[in-house]
């Protein structure tokens, strides 16, 4: 739930739009309804694939997604901030980032750390540590949402999106080492895997 936060996906969506205005898009208030678009239609493609193709992979693209995205947002700022007048022609570069960075969460790292939470603790504390887990998510983002734009002013807009790029790069290395795989497995089997036995 932290690694989801700080990968600056509330932050992306509650300033989509002035986000846009400062990338110099001219009709921003059009780009962040794409922006929700595109998230409605890739959280529905990920509910249809996510038992085939499996929770950690989705993670992995979708984590890897993200880290390219909001590294070539990063670079859009920094050229940006070279050029001496707005350059309306690498507005597109602003729009590629963000869509690819909706798709890339709605994909994996939107939906599915609520569908491991629901799945891997066992049933005596499910109620008590989902709790925890909504706490903690819901305390990132308003952490990383209230703190977003004092980040865009000391860290610059592109150092800002290099640090959520170095977060989605952390949270790709996080899920290969320790989210286990749950697709296919019982609840049982998937206790029965934190306690370092093989399920039945």
């Amino acid at each position: 739930m932290i690694f989801q936060q700080m990968s600056g996906i509330n932050a992306i969506m509650f300033y989509a739009e002035n986000i846009f205005e400062q990338a110099h898009f001219k009709q921003s208030d059009l780009a962040s309804v794409i922006v929700g678009l595109i998230q409605v239609v890739f959280t529905a493609v990920a509910a249809l694939i996510m038992d085939k193709a499996g929770r950690k992979v989705l993670l992995i693209i979708s984590g890897v997604a993200m880290a390219i995205s909001t590294t070539a947002f990063g670079v859009y700022f920094y050229l940006m901030s070279l050029l001496p007048e707005p350059h309306g022609d690498l507005a597109w570069m602003a729009l590629a980032s963000i869509a690819v960075f909706i798709t890339g969460f709605a994909l994996g790292w939107g939906p599915i750390p609520w569908l491991v939470m629901s799945e891997i603790f066992p049933v005596k504390v499910r109620g008590f540590a989902s709790a925890v887990c909504v706490l903690t998510n819901w305390s990132m983002a308003f952490v990383v949402t209230k703190n977003f734009q004092d980040m865009m002013s000391l860290l610059t807009s592109a150092g800002t999106f290099w640090l959520f790029a170095s977060m989605c790069i952390l949270n790709v290395i996080f899920t290969m080492i320790f989210v286990p795989e749950t697709k296919g497995k019982t609840l049982e089997q998937i206790e029965a895997t934190f306690r370092g036995m093989s399920g039945p």
